[in-house]
């Protein structure tokens, strides 16, 4: 019994071990399967919002833009299918040694119960336990065998219980077995599908390269547009900013131009607002990131370096702005083509959402987090509505992807 009572131990420990390496297992699977279910739906809007019909009208900077920005998501998107069939995979196997095992300690218990079983009706007569019991030298050796009877009945009762949950625990292993088997086929040909949509696009923006190389200037004039458009951009927010910097120390009886002077009440706010670096809402309610944050390569010649110093977002027509934190309206800015510009202070930060065709706010208000700010200005050529989005601490531009949560 002491034999066997060790092997019951090291058998627990085993099944312990098990159950934690498949708890650790299903939680890799769910991040998993929630960051391919992310990147499934950013394609579902790129597709909607990018590859529209209506973005047939864009120039072929922005249609190579948008191709190279989906094969990028699809790539990722193979990549997260793949970690989760190699996850299922190692699942499956530690499923079938697990079940191998469970096996031969089931045919174990089994023999071994039914040892227990045929020695117990070798013992059955009554005249036997009696015989056993007399038999005793002394009281206490008649008690301590009294014990014994008892611990081996308790013994058969919870090796045969232990048998039959065994056979219970095998049974779902074997389901589970059989579904895991199912998701990774599944994947497998989710992944297929993928994997040719993505070679159609790879060959489209392989067309697209080539009508580009055969009219090269039309391109090269949408990369001087892109990049006038961004210097105007940037030297307005430059200039905007430093006057908000100097009106507002000014008031404080300074005159520095390139940091803020914070009262008590805007150092909390600064405060609050860098705490939650990585936290803040998105700018829309709803859209993708068409274009990220800094320096990047041309996708045609990757000599030619193009420059955002925020990030632009592309969302349906009619959406509006609206405020990452609480903050007050410093500055609302319109260029001379009519389109506008919110500026948000939080203490020493300043939140900017440009290409708006209307505001909702006026300077000096206060605003709270997810309140609008404007409606966004939708290119009728191109079909577009774009939101871009810059973020500053004082003079110093942040990059809006640290900041914003999952952009």
């Amino acid at each position: 019994m002491a034999n066997q009572k060790g092997y019951h131990t090291h058998l627990a420990l085993v099944i312990f071990f098990l159950c934690q390496f498949i708890v650790a297992q299903t939680s890799e699977q769910k991040a998993l399967e929630e960051k391919r279910a992310r990147i499934q739906n950013e394609i579902k809007e790129i597709n909607r919002l990018l590859f529209a019909e209506k973005q047939e009208k864009g120039n072929v900077l922005e249609q190579m833009d948008a191709l190279d920005y989906k094969i990028n998501i699809s790539q990722e998107l193979i990549r997260v299918t793949n970690q989760q069939s190699n996850l299922l995979n190692r699942q499956i196997n530690a499923n079938i040694r697990a079940i191998d095992k469970m096996r031969e300690d089931l045919k174990f218990l089994k023999d071994d119960y039914a040892q227990l079983i045929r020695k117990s009706y070798e013992n059955k007569a009554q005249e036997n336990r009696l015989l056993f019991l007399l038999s005793s030298q002394n009281f206490f050796q008649a008690f301590k065998r009294i014990q014994y009877l008892k611990q081996y009945k308790e013994f058969r009762r919870k090796q045969g219980q232990e048998i039959v949950d065994k056979t219970e625990a095998l049974t779902k292993l074997n389901k589970e077995l059989v579904e895991q088997r199912k998701a990774k086929d599944q994947l497998i040909a989710e992944n297929t599908k993928i994997k040719n949509q993505l070679s159609r696009e790879i060959n489209n923006q392989k067309e697209l390269l080539q009508s580009i190389r055969q009219n090269e200037s039309k391109y090269r004039v949408a990369i001087d547009d892109r990049k006038k458009e961004t210097r105007r951009i940037d030297r307005e927010i430059e200039k905007l900013i430093r006057s908000a910097i100097t009106s507002s120390n000014k008031k404080a009886g300074k005159s520095n131009s390139t940091k803020f002077e914070l009262t008590p009440e805007a150092e909390l706010i600064a405060s609050n607002f860098s705490s939650n670096k990585g936290k803040l809402i998105w700018p829309v309610q709803k859209g993708i990131k068409s274009q990220g944050f800094g320096v990047y390569a041309d996708k045609v010649y990757p000599s030619i370096k193009h420059e955002n110093s925020g990030v632009t977002i592309t969302t349906d027509q009619g959406e509006t702005a609206r405020a990452i934190f609480e903050g007050e309206v410093i500055t609302i800015f319109t260029n001379k083509m009519g389109v506008m510009g919110v500026y948000l202070r939080h203490g020493n930060y300043i939140s900017m959402y440009y290409n708006l065709s209307k505001t909702f706010v006026q300077k000096g208000d206060k605003v709270s987090a997810k309140d609008p700010l404007g409606e966004i200005y939708t290119n009728r050529f191109k079909g577009a509505t774009e939101l871009k989005f810059y973020l500053y601490q004082d003079t110093n531009k942040l990059n809006p992807e640290d900041w914003i949560y999952q952009l």
